[in-house]
């Protein structure tokens, strides 16, 4: 086949056709316009680049079309061709989103950010953090203080993530109907607690975040972070010059599920390179906010730290 036939093969039939004729489905729950999350059991595939580039959550591995191929069926290039060419003219499902797409120029990320407002007592940022969030009241003025929260759309929540120097560089987007990451926006971290904080609890979820640290009533000690759910290459520095401190003790507080041993595997390692003191802290609960939720709901005190598990 030739360079110019296989650029227009490329062109025709999209990642999605692949996993989808492989038994993944579309979580619409994790999924974002630039991400699509794809499932099949345990098996993670993040769909980007508008259906032409994939990654897989729990490994290195990405590329193009004939690439997810050739890594799911465990063929040569050569016989990917005939996978991809038998999906030509197959339409797989399409996500339903429920914000319709932005068309006009975006202002600049730390414009959009200064035109939004704190969340306030009254507002319906504060009720999604409260009601639907558990988070109390004391964790999220604290949050609003440190200024790392603002009022998005529909009441939902943006918390900023900030790069080494403290930089805005984005923000993740949560709301009762909503779940994103800001457009033309990068993920680093979401950063809550003293900066020189030598205990660093790394967590998917600025929500997360939040919540462990009502939990253990935002120890002095620590600081509470977020990756957005992403381990970008801005993330992965910021997280090494962390744990490259003196005294530094990083806690992988990632979900309780099979992306979050992955994650903490990766801070495992890092931890290790570092020369730093790691332990991994587990919700009993998915994440740390559903783990929250069940406290509150049982009427639990909150802890002053919660136990450490290897």
């Amino acid at each position: 086949m030739e360079k110019k036939d296989i650029e227009e093969l490329r062109a025709r039939v999209g990642c999605s056709a692949i996993l989808e004729r492989q038994g993944f489905a579309i979580d619409s729950k994790e999924s974002t316009r630039r991400a699509v999350k794809f499932r099949r059991d345990d098996d993670i595939i993040i769909v980007i680049h508008e259906d032409r580039g994939w990654f897989d959550a729990r490994s290195d591995a990405k590329g193009d079309v004939f690439d997810l191929a050739g890594y799911l069926h465990g063929i040569a290039f050569a016989e990917t061709l005939a996978v991809v060419s038998d999906l030509v003219g197959f339409q797989p499902e399409a996500p339903e989103w429920r914000i319709p797409p932005r068309f006009q120029t975006l202002a600049s990320i730390v414009d959009r950010w200064s035109h939004r407002k704190r969340p306030w007592r009254a507002s319906a940022t504060w009720a999604y953090l409260w009601d639907c969030r558990a988070l109390p009241r004391q964790v999220i003025s604290a949050a609003i203080e440190a200024d790392v929260l603002r009022e998005g759309p529909f009441g939902s929540m943006w918390a900023k993530h900030v790069d080494d120097g403290g930089a805005l560089v984005g923000w993740e987007e949560r709301g009762p109907e909503w779940r994103g990451f800001s457009t033309g926006g990068a993920k680093a971290l979401f950063r809550f607690g003293k900066g020189d904080a030598y205990r660093i609890c790394v967590t998917e979820a600025a929500i997360d975040a939040l919540s462990l640290a009502a939990i253990e009533q935002i120890q002095s000690d620590t600081i509470y972070v977020s990756t957005g759910g992403g381990w970008s290459p801005t993330t992965a520095q910021a997280l090494e010059t962390l744990a490259s401190r003196e005294g530094a003790w990083l806690v992988a507080a990632t979900d309780n599920n099979v992306q979050g041993e992955v994650f903490a595997d990766r801070l495992r390692q890092m931890a290790d390179h570092a020369s730093c003191d790691f332990s991994r802290l587990r919700p009993k609960a998915e994440d740390w906010n559903e783990e929250l939720k069940r406290r509150r709901e049982r009427g639990e005190r909150p802890h002053t730290r919660t136990a450490h598990q290897g």
